[in-house]
């Protein structure tokens, strides 16, 4: 129960690595707050999270005996963020981890010349803005505090290039460097900031995570072979689970990090040591 009497935001929470941290968190005696956008966005090519999938997270959550609130929250809109901080307050009295999940891997697929404005912006918007946001959101209420952890769920791409995803790298790398300054910021508050970088994650049937599949997609591969393709390049043989980024957030959630701020951890089976 590491994570005992400790309020625990959750974003991008209705599949996937959202969903594998919060029942990781649950299992830890945390309470959760799971935010998800639950609707498509106009520039992404692919389904978002539904709320059909976050109510399905949160039970979940529930049956591991973790108290749940659920919010319909647009991480590029700071006024619902705000109303769904307020809701938490009011439900829980205090937040001590966030963990900023949310984000897409498209519009992707194409050489950065080709990128339009738009869809370079929301690319952006997302990952990297989103994550500001809640940080502006959240963060004073952990330096009121004088304790809290802020986790940002970068990628491997926020540290190596990657060919024709020069939007999602680029805000990726953005990702990497707030997490590097805002630590720096909230250190003499005891408030630690720190990144995840997590490989090729297998789209798991349990998570419905789909992040996998559309990569493939973007790079004009076979979606059913896929795995095999990207397997190839992990130097463990392996392609990363959701549960092994869970397993990374809960250390760097939990106090056994107390003295972890400023870091980028992978979870990546070693393809960036090469």
């Amino acid at each position: 129960m590491r994570l005992q009497g400790k309020t625990v935001i959750v974003t991008g929470a209705a599949r996937g690595v959202g969903r594998a941290c919060a029942l990781a968190f649950a299992r830890e005696g945390a309470d959760l707050a799971l935010l998800d956008v639950c609707d498509d966005i106009d520039a992404v090519p692919y389904a978002l999270g539904t709320a059909s999938q976050l109510a399905h997270t949160a039970e979940q959550c529930r049956e591991e005996g973790a108290a749940v609130l659920t919010a319909e929250a647009d991480i590029r809109d700071v006024s619902t963020l705000r109303a769904a901080v307020d809701r938490i307050r009011e439900r829980f009295g205090r937040v001590d981890v966030l963990v900023n999940n949310a984000g897409i891997v498209g519009p992707s697929g194409k050489p950065a010349h080709e990128i339009d404005e738009d869809e370079w912006q929301v690319m952006l918007d997302v990952n990297l803005s989103g994550a500001w946001r809640m940080t502006s959101v959240v963060g004073p209420l952990l330096l009121a505090q004088r304790s809290g952890s802020i986790i940002n769920v970068a990628s491997t791409a926020g540290l190596v290039g990657y060919r024709n995803f020069a939007g999602y790298t680029a805000s990726k790398h953005g990702l990497i460097g707030l997490t590097k300054a805002t630590a720096l910021d909230y250190a003499p508050l005891k408030v630690r900031v720190n990144a995840l970088c997590p490989g090729s994650i297998r789209d798991d049937s349990r998570a419905e995570g789909r992040m996998l599949g559309q990569i493939a997609r973007a790079l004009d591969l076979p979606v059913a072979e896929s795995e095999e393709t990207f397997l190839q390049a992990q130097p463990m043989n392996a392609l990363i689970e959701p549960e092994d980024v869970a397993g990374a957030a809960l250390w760097l959630a939990s106090d056994e990090s107390a003295q972890v701020t400023g870091s980028v951890l992978t979870v990546d089976g070693g393809f960036t040591a090469r």
